[in-house]
């Protein structure tokens, strides 16, 4: 469970904690925009959407090891690329390559391999370790960066110039790039062979098809289209979380250094939420804490669109940004959990996860353009609160689809 844990964040580092941790240094190194980010990263959403259905059907053949390798090769490979700070044509390149490297062979498989790792009962546990244990390492990998900015950057009151910034971005991201290979070397170290799998496979050729009749069967199901629905606005959310560490710096006027340090400290909150709502689901019903969570999210965007907070101290929207983070990371050591309450074969674990994230995770290609356009070049307060007033609107079809999920489930 430790290297899936792993695992399971060192993929998404180069493509996404990096931009959401350090988005204010690249905006300055790379000389883009927010609107320039978020294209690259739509090209990134197109090819990872369609990876992730068939990555399904090859999650339900192929043993996880080496397909988790092969993942986190191929995307530090795209690491080296990023450290030549390329152009943004160039970029553009580099993020739909990553959608297919990091979904393609790995994500279905990750959660078929957590799924095959806690009983019927710990659901929630096992998932709120996963999401929590990713959550913890991205965080602390976040910190490890931030100190490489605090260490070459001058001290205060010298000027920061554009070969500073150059400079340590370098050599973030090859830091990074270089913690990727080492964990896919420990990924094919540490996890044995699927004999289960294999034996299986040998046994009944037929049940790992790549079955489309059965995926087509699963489509039409409404638990199903819930569930889309459900990790849909959930992933939302998450994507809205690349936004914090700018909104610290245009509207808190905080410096690279602390804005980035805030990020980290949201990045710090979501194992605490992840591995808590995990632990309180499994002593509950893992679908009935989507239905807080979403709340939390409403009530957090609301606050801070209709500007409540907008002439008091910052620490009371500090407080909105701690209660939208806690109730976004809580969606996501949920959204997996719920599985087991489908009543879906293991065995077709793969199959659903790939139909359910191709609707799910389609907010990786328009949500980061649309968090650039709507903040435009120099995004001021006005800009923000009309961003948060726009998403108020998908926490509110979340809580909906979260009902309707309930309502669908309680007849199997």
């Amino acid at each position: 469970m430790f290297a899936l844990i792993i695992a399971g964040e060192a993929i998404f580092l180069l493509p996404f904690i990096l931009m959401r941790v350090f988005k204010p240094v690249i905006r300055e190194a790379f000389l883009i925009s927010d609107a320039q980010i978020g294209e690259a990263q739509a090209l990134y959403g197109i090819t990872a959407v369609i990876s992730y259905f068939f990555g399904g059907f090859i999650a339900d053949k192929f043993e996880p090891r080496k397909l988790l390798s092969l993942s986190l090769l191929l995307t530090a490979f795209g690491g080296f690329w990023l450290t030549t700070i390329p152009s943004i044509f160039t970029l553009k390149l580099l993020y739909p390559f990553w959608g297919v490297s990091t979904i393609l062979l790995f994500w279905a498989s990750l959660i078929k391999a957590t799924r095959q790792w806690g009983n019927e009962n710990n659901q929630g546990l096992s998932f709120g370790l996963l999401d929590g244990g990713r959550g913890f390492f991205a965080a602390t990998i976040a910190l490890s960066g931030a100190g490489i900015l605090t260490f070459f950057f001058p001290q205060k009151g010298e000027e920061i110039t554009f070969e500073n910034k150059v400079e340590t971005l370098q050599y973030i991201i090859g830091s990074i790039t270089f913690i990727v290979f080492l964990i896919a070397f420990l990924v094919w170290k540490v996890i044995p062979k699927e004999k289960t799998a294999s034996t299986i496979h040998e046994n009944d050729n037929n049940e790992f098809q790549f079955n489309f009749k059965e995926a087509f069967l699963l489509m039409k199901q409404k638990k199903v289209i819930f569930h889309s629905l459900i990790i849909f606005c959930a992933y939302c959310s998450y994507k809205l979380t690349g936004v914090y560490g700018t909104y610290a710096k245009d509207v808190w006027n905080y410096s690279l250094e602390e804005a980035t340090y805030f990020a980290v400290f949201i990045q710090y909150l979501r194992p605490i939420a992840a591995i808590s709502i995990g632990y309180i689901a499994d002593k509950f019903i893992p679908s009935k804490l989507l239905i807080p969570s979403f709340s939390f999210l409403i009530l957090a965007s609301v606050l801070l669109g209709f500007g409540f907070f907008e002439h008091q101290p910052i620490i009371l929207s500090f407080t909105v940004f701690v209660l939208m983070a806690f109730g976004t990371y809580s969606l996501r050591g949920l959204y997996f959990a719920i599985i087991e309450e489908t009543k879906t074969p293991l065995q077709l674990t793969g199959t659903l996860v790939g139909i359910i994230s191709v609707v799910g995770f389609t907010p990786d290609i328009f949500m980061s353009l649309f968090n650039g356009y709507m903040l435009g070049e120099n995004p001021t307060i006005l800009e923000y609160q009309h961003l948060f007033t726009t998403f108020t609107i998908i926490p509110i079809v979340g809580l909906l689809a979260a009902l309707g999920f309930r309502k669908s489930i309680s007849k199997l």
